[in-house]
């Protein structure tokens, strides 16, 4: 029987189904943690008590005999009278005297207020007291007590007045340097991350996309937030933590917050920076306040964004010094290996430096898994403006997948300032929706820059910048290698006076060498042009120079494509990975070796130019139509080029792509452009870097 009701129970509870376990109502809130509830209660409970003390001492004062205050003609006349039987007299700082007295037997007086009681007990107030004063009490049989008033406490108050202003100056200077907010002194040591509740905003995957990956790989995570026991009985270890790599702008904390929204767990978010504070022991105090309140909010995620502010590999800095980031790292790697593997806390850090991080950070058991969040290809960046068009109402002629193709390199930041930016154009002209040009206008100011119409140029430098982007137009035609060329603006856009686009006909990923030839003769072609109609060259053929050189470096020390020093890499470089920065490089070759170097990047960049004015001079008729139709539209796009270029009428000027109409005549100008200044390198294309890229010639 015992058996079969341990079955039947058994059974019952089988057929219970769990509930999931609440969670506790934490005192954390998001940017303060300091117990304000508890000291709430103490400051009540002692007003409390001293409410109770001040009523017990009125009711014991109503007890007493009630004196009333008489007028000094009063006093007199009891005086001479020789009612008054005993008195106490009370000197003040002020010389006044304040007489406190006593009948013999109680009668009915008028007291000073005009109103009539019995009295007993009365008090006035005496000018002075002298020896004839007190001889006349004495006379009268008047027994008196002079006492002089203490007023200690009221010296004691005024001197602990400054100290006083003191201590709250501190308190408020305190409190301003931890931040404003309802944080005191007492969280100075307390985590500063913000808390987001499945209740708040919720962002979800679908509000990502072009990193399906990247999802694929954090949706085990949420399948462990959600089912725990699905992993744990199988003996399955939920990675303790995430780390998500990619440059700037591709989604890394939205992907993180997504993650969260999906699991419905709390989510705290903090950056790296805010551990690292002034005074050693903060930020390691933050780090464990941090872990012990994820753990009161199980499950949960901590996501740390720039984790490479606290992570850097230790010893790099000056001496390689015990310095606090040091110890605030130190506290994270305990953290993140001592709490229990299967609390229900999971950490997610994103960066941009990968390379600079520590190694113990990144071995298994802390961040377990790595997720590259790239930039997004041509699906990807579709479906990132589908996201981000959602709520802007579109003209039925608007194509996205277009658009997406004729935006690579762009991350998902640059795709949502594209639509914000098309939208805004849409609303200043005071349309209904917004439609194909407010995009293709958007996207020429994010690629190449805002227009500066009111700069004053001259018809010289006019005529030469039409020629200059001329000259990177036609040549990167005329190469079966080059990408198609997909506008030209002799507008200044940024700090160019004038701006070459070229879109690639699909994505690349690796680049050969007849490519990467091609790319250094198109950007010589503006060099080639001035050369050959003004034979002089200008400051505007800076940048293509610069990245005409680093590009030849590249293909020689980087990639083997000399066919003199063969497959070899010289010098090793110390560069940021996403951001395509190169620090430092070096040198691990000799003196000969750097010859042949120079002697190989001087022939690659020779020939390239060479190439590019052989174009030029055999379609030298090309050149002067693109230059004269430039001169007279400023901007053509690729149809118009083509058109250009065969010879044939241009359809009639209309609207341009920013909404107004274009100059009749050529701006006249009384001011020179500085050409000391230097060309952007940012704005140009990212030759050779490895990365599909927005590609631009720029002349300044």
């Amino acid at each position: 029987m015992e058996e079969m009701n341990k079955k039947s129970g058994d059974s019952e509870n089988k057929r219970v189904p769990k509930r999931r376990a609440r969670l506790p109502r934490k005192q954390f809130r998001g940017d303060d943690d300091f117990n304000w509830g508890r000291v709430l209660r103490v400051v009540l409970m002692w007003s409390a008590i001293i409410f109770a003390v001040f009523i017990v001492m009125i009711l014991f004062r109503s007890s007493e005999a009630t004196e009333y205050d008489l007028d000094y003609m009063q006093y007199t006349a009891l005086l001479d009278a020789g009612k008054i039987t005993e008195a106490t007299v009370r000197k003040s700082e002020l010389n006044n005297f304040e007489f406190h007295g006593k009948l013999r037997e109680p009668q009915e007086l008028v007291t000073a207020g005009g109103k009539r009681a019995r009295v007993e007990k009365f008090s006035v107030t005496l000018p002075y007291v002298d020896a004839s004063v007190v001889q006349k009490w004495s006379d009268k049989g008047l027994r008196f007590n002079i006492i002089k008033e203490d007023n200690s406490w009221m010296a004691a108050l005024i001197g602990a007045l400054p100290w006083l202003l003191l201590l709250g100056v501190w308190l408020i200077f305190m409190r301003r340097i931890q931040g404003a907010g309802t944080k005191g002194i007492f969280s100075f040591g307390k985590s500063k991350a913000k808390v987001f509740r499945e209740g708040q905003a919720r962002v979800t995957f679908a509000d990502v996309a072009g990193a399906d990956e990247a999802k694929y790989e954090l949706q085990e995570i949420i399948e462990f937030l959600k089912e725990p026991n699905k992993f744990q009985r199988l003996g399955g270890k939920i990675p303790r933590g995430v780390l998500l790599l990619g440059p700037p702008g591709t989604g890394k904390t939205l992907m993180a917050r997504a993650v969260a929204g999906e699991a419905g767990v709390p989510f705290f978010s903090i950056s790296g920076a805010d551990f690292v504070e002034m005074f050693v022991g903060v930020g390691a105090s933050r780090v464990r306040d941090l872990f012990e309140t994820g753990k009161k909010n199980t499950p949960c995620i901590i996501f740390i964004d720039e984790v490479d502010a606290v992570g850097r590999h230790r010893g790099s800095g000056l001496g390689g010094g015990h310095d606090e980031r040091e110890q605030t790292l130190n506290q994270l790697l305990v953290e993140m290996d001592g709490f229990e593997q299967n609390s229900g806390v999971i950490v997610i850090a994103a960066t941009n430096r990968p390379d600079i991080l520590d190694p113990a950070l990144l071995r298994p058991g802390r961040f377990d898994r790595q997720v590259v969040v790239d930039r997004p290809d041509v699906r990807g960046r579709e479906g990132i403006l589908k996201v981000h068009t959602k709520n802007i109402p579109l003209d039925s002629a608007v194509n996205l997948e277009t658009l997406a193709k004729q935006t690579p390199g762009l991350s998902g930041a640059d795709l949502a300032n594209l639509a914000n930016e098309a939208a805004l154009l849409a609303a200043r002209r005071n349309q209904k929706a917004v439609a194909m040009d407010h995009f293709e206008a958007a996207k020429d100011k994010v690629m190449m820059g805002m227009e500066r119409k009111s700069m004053i140029i001259s018809e010289r430098e006019k005529k030469i910048t039409a020629y200059h982007e001329s000259g990177h137009v036609l040549v990167a035609r005329k190469l079966p290698e080059a990408d198609p060329v997909h506008k030209v603006t002799i507008i200044p856009r940024g700090r160019a006076l004038g701006v070459t686009t070229y879109l690639p006909i699909d994505e690349k990923h690796t680049y050969s060498k007849a490519y990467l030839e091609a790319m250094i003769t198109y950007a010589l072609g503006g060099r080639a042009a001035e050369k050959i109609i003004f034979n002089e060259f200008t400051t505007g053929a800076g940048n293509d120079i610069e990245r005409s050189t680093t590009l030849a470096h590249k293909m020689v020390c980087e990639w083997g494509m000399s066919e003199k020093l063969g497959p070899l890499a010289y010098g090793q470089k110390e560069e940021e990975i996403f951001l395509g920065r190169e620090i430092t490089r070096s040198r691990n070759f000799s003196e000969s070796t750097a010859i042949f170097i120079d002697e190989e990047v001087k022939r690659i960049v020779t020939a390239c130019m060479n190439r590019a004015e052989q174009i030029l001079r055999d379609n030298l008729d090309g050149l002067h139509r693109l230059a004269n139709a430039l001169l007279e539209r400023e901007i053509l796009d690729g149809e118009e080029i083509d058109k250009a270029l065969r010879g044939e009428e241009l359809p009639p000027l209309g609207r341009k792509d920013n909404g107004e109409a274009p100059p009749t005549e050529p701006e006249s100008v009384a001011e020179k452009s500085d050409p000391t200044k230097k060309s952007n390198p940012d704005a140009g294309a990212n030759l050779g870097d490895g990365q599909s890229g927005k590609n631009g010639d720029q002349k300044q």
